[in-house]
């Protein structure tokens, strides 16, 4: 965070960078009353300015200019005056500050098998997180129901729901780019009964605000990123290990998408023995580890299947943490198996942190070892010689810190926040309006699918 120290001698701010006076000319676009809010805004937001001089400085607006939108953004709510910073050699100037309560962010993680949803402040900071177990492949209608009713609960505690400004949606699998579009409405194909089904419009529709969705693995990716471990990195690597495998880029401080959405879909990486996913998911984990308790193989593994009727990958890590050699071999394959993927991602990307989530890093130091064994003897040595590979510690939250993140960004990105700045809130922007009607209509005129008889698939 960036300290103020103060105006020096010519009334700057300490830490407010100096910027030549721009000469007589053409007003730019950045002076009008939408594009000059905006810009003083994210300075404000952002910290990299947050002094009447410093916002002249780093914006080149005229001082009547700033002062006159700095008052619409008072007005409107968004910032708010601060403390005294001292005075050296002139006036203590006053310092403006971001509202982040003004406005909540509701977030949601499905899974395949679970379901996480959260509420944040505007600055993309965690208020209140709740996890659940359900089943995805029942079919959209039941889920959209359900995050209506847990966002509802949320809002009871933490806000009301005129104070919501965007969603965000983590989901399983590759969520399509737009095409400059700022408002999209991916289609969820993660399950063959939900294709063609308006998942986010019904969810916008519910909430009552713009709806911004991206794979689980990303939104992970940036909650890392912000509160993890790779807070204050601008190149990282972070890989989801679980029922699917994928993985998150940052680099140079931008999460990196792909052309249609879909990059990091390290899963399907073809090596000795079939896909990544195949040799080293948690299905094809659990089935092994299973198999093995049955036959005998794992003395540990066969106690636990008599004693709880099941095996899971989970169980796999609690046997090699005590030293049953099947489970030790078990881990061990599956890490040699990530490590030799990353490894050529390492060498292309020169990250310097890897952070390994999902249920199967969960399982404890041997994969892990296995992992930094298999990237340290493959990727070069001027690429590995500082690099990290650690196992993430934010469990189920990453997600929703990373979609809380994308919101924050999304809500403040130039372009959107010019459309929506002097109405008050995004839930006004023309677009997001738009939006709504289109949804409302077509909605209206879906066919209603019939359902299949009970004891049918969906």
């Amino acid at each position: 965070m960036r300290r103020d120290k103060g105006m020096d001698e010519g009334g700057t701010a300490a830490g407010d960078i100096a910027k030549p006076r721009r000469t007589a000319g053409r007003p730019r676009a950045s002076e009008s009353a939408h594009g000059s809010l905006a810009m003083l805004l994210n300075l404000v937001r952002t910290g990299a300015a947050t002094t009447r001089q410093g916002l002249e400085n780093q914006s080149e607006l005229g001082r009547a200019v700033v002062a006159d939108r700095l008052a619409t953004l008072l007005r409107l709510g968004l910032i708010e005056e601060g403390e005294l910073g001292p005075a050296i050699g002139g006036r203590a100037p006053r310092h403006v500050r971001f509202r982040p309560r003004v406005g909540m962010i509701l977030v949601a993680v499905l899974d395949h098998s679970s379901l996480a949803v959260g509420v944040s402040d505007l600055s993309g900071g965690l208020l209140a997180e709740h996890h659940e177990a359900v089943e995805l492949a029942a079919g959209p209608e039941p889920v959209v129901q359900r995050l209506a009713t847990l966002f509802a609960w949320m809002l009871e505690e933490h806000g009301s729901e005129a104070a919501i400004w965007g969603v965000g949606l983590a989901v399983p699998g590759a969520v399509e780019k737009s095409d400059g579009q700022r408002l999209f409405a991916p289609a969820l194909n993660a399950f063959q009964n939900w294709d063609g089904f308006p998942f986010v419009e019904q969810l916008a529709t519910a909430v009552g605000a713009p709806v911004w969705v991206r794979s689980g693995v990303q939104t992970m990716t940036m909650g890392e990123l912000k509160s993890g471990s790779g807070i204050g990195l601008t190149d990282m690597i972070f890989v989801k290990l679980g029922r699917s495998i994928g993985a998150g880029v940052i680099s140079e401080g931008v999460l990196h998408r792909g052309a249609q959405g879909a990059a990091g879909m390290i899963g399907h990486t073809f090596i000795e023995g079939g896909t990544l996913e195949s040799v080293a998911g948690s299905e094809v984990l659990g089935r092994e580890a299973r198999l093995a308790a049955e036959s005998g193989r794992s003395a540990y593994l066969a106690e636990v299947l008599a004693r709880a009727g099941d095996v899971t990958i989970t169980d796999a890590g609690h046997g090699a943490q005590l030293g049953d050699t099947f489970c030790i071999d078990l881990l061990g394959r599956c890490g040699r198996a990530v490590g030799e993927v990353l490894a050529p991602l390492a060498n292309l990307l020169n990250p310097s942190l890897i952070a390994l989530g999902g249920n199967v890093a969960e399982t404890g130091d041997i994969l892990l070892a296995a992992v930094r064994e298999a990237v340290y003897r493959q990727a070069h040595p001027v690429v590995t010689r500082d690099l990290r590979i650690v196992r993430s510690q934010m469990g189920g939250s990453a997600g929703l810190v990373g979609a809380a993140q994308v919101v924050a960004e999304s809500l403040f990105d130039a372009r959107f926040l010019q459309g929506w700045i002097t109405l008050g809130s995004p839930r006004e922007h023309p677009e997001f309006k738009e939006f709504l009607a289109q949804a409302s209509a077509e909605s209206s005129n879906r066919p209603v699918r019939p359902r299949p008889p009970a004891g049918m698939p969906a």
